[in-house]
């Protein structure tokens, strides 16, 4: 009884005042929050969840939350940088036990990045909450991607508590290929996706793009007050080289940087907003790579000094994919060397890099992606949950 009266006063809490994010749009609220409308779901279930350190409700940890209530949670699943959200980019994620909670965490970024049916033996329903930025490459995605397979595949149902896309205003970029399907490029979307990662589960399963068009048991628990259009802060870093809104707002633009020998800034405090060389000694902003735990350890160009550009100290910078920069430092970067083969895993296609040697404008780059574009917004449209302006 004191359980259900303390679920009822939150539920007045919630329905009552929200979650403050963003000055902007002080109203929104993620599904997390919305304890009633998936708390009974879970009674008498093992559960299995798929978190890191953005699975929060007002500060508390989803985990804990759901400890508090009496869920059964059988076991804990790792995306890239783990649990606690503290390895740094590319690390390897080990099994082990959370120190605070004592409860078993498996690794999706190690020895495997898909539930084995031994994982998931026991457990009725999995639960993702986990903040993603709204682009292709940003691996969390591909992790529910292969995660909703797992289910599908062992009769596990998969539950979604979404979260609003920061770049979820935009649908720009080619869509991936199939030659080039991997972890960073997991399904046929553009580079901009649109989609918070409850619509994408949605489209994931609708359109039968998992192994063998298996479908999973799905369900998303909605966002409250929320818009495509909307901006939205967020209130924990979604990983340790997105240290703030603007990176988030550039990771877009920049992670292409990542297929060159262009710099992005890791191995520094500000990741993703700079970008530079040792080559440009010409331009006035400079910086130099050292390895830092738990961000980067060995970044490209080390110990360097880089020169480029540092757009924490621009004013007026937009969100969304411009190749403007990436088209001026192949320009000027003096060498053959410039891109590298993980470039079209990024990019989607092989095309791209092909088009800028040649020497096409933005423009005529982006002319090129409108037809796909328009295919896969028609596709888009049957899978939103919340009102969009595209």
């Amino acid at each position: 009884m004191n359980r259900l009266i303390l679920l009822v006063s939150f539920f007045i809490a919630f329905s009552s005042c929200g979650v403050s994010q963003s000055q902007d749009t002080p109203h929104i609220t993620p599904g997390a929050y919305n304890l009633p409308a998936y708390l009974p779901l879970l009674k008498d279930k093992n559960i299995g969840l798929v978190v890191n350190q953005t699975s929060e409700i007002s500060g508390t940890h989803l985990v804990d939350s759901l400890l508090d209530y009496g869920i059964k949670i059988k076991a804990v699943f790792a995306p890239e940088h783990g649990f606690r959200g503290q390895a740094a980019d590319g690390e390897l994620v080990k099994d082990g036990v959370d120190t605070k909670t004592k409860l078993p965490i498996i690794s999706l970024y190690g020895k495997h990045k898909k539930p084995t049916k031994e994982d998931l033996q026991g457990i009725d329903l999995i639960i993702f909450d986990i903040q993603d930025v709204g682009t292709r490459f940003y691996t969390y995605i591909s992790t529910m991607h292969l995660v909703m397979e797992a289910c599908a595949e062992n009769n596990v149902n998969f539950m979604v508590l979404d979260r609003p896309n920061p770049n979820g205003m935009y649908i720009d970029g080619p869509i991936r290929t199939a030659e080039l399907q991997g972890f960073v490029a997991m399904d046929p979307i553009p580079i901009l996706h649109g989609l918070t990662v409850g619509e994408l589960a949605l489209m994931i399963n609708g359109e039968g793009w998992l192994n063998n068009k298996v479908k999973c048991d799905l369900q998303v628990i909605p966002v409250k007050d929320y818009k495509h259009e909307d901006k939205y802060a967020l209130p924990v870093k979604p990983s340790p080289n997105l240290p703030n809104d603007l990176a988030i707002e550039l990771y877009p633009t920049l992670c292409l940087f990542e297929g060159t020998v262009i710099s992005v800034g890791r191995g520094t405090y500000e990741p993703f907003l700079q970008i530079g060389h040792p080559q440009f000694t010409d331009m006035k902003d400079s910086f130099k790579p050292v390895s830092i735990k738990g961000m980067s350890v060995y970044p490209p160009l080390e110990g360097e000094t880089c020169y480029g550009i540092n757009f924490s100290h621009k004013k007026n910078i937009e969100g969304g994919l411009h190749l403007n920069y990436l088209i001026d430092f192949y320009q000027k970067y003096k060498g053959e060397d410039f891109f590298k083969p993980y470039f079209n895993t990024l990019a989607g296609n092989k095309i791209l890099q092909e088009q800028i040697k040649n020497g096409l404008s933005e423009a005529e780059i982006k002319k090129s992606w409108q037809k796909e574009l328009k295919d896969f917004k028609q596709i888009r449209t049957k899978y939103l949950l919340y009102p969009d302006f595209n």
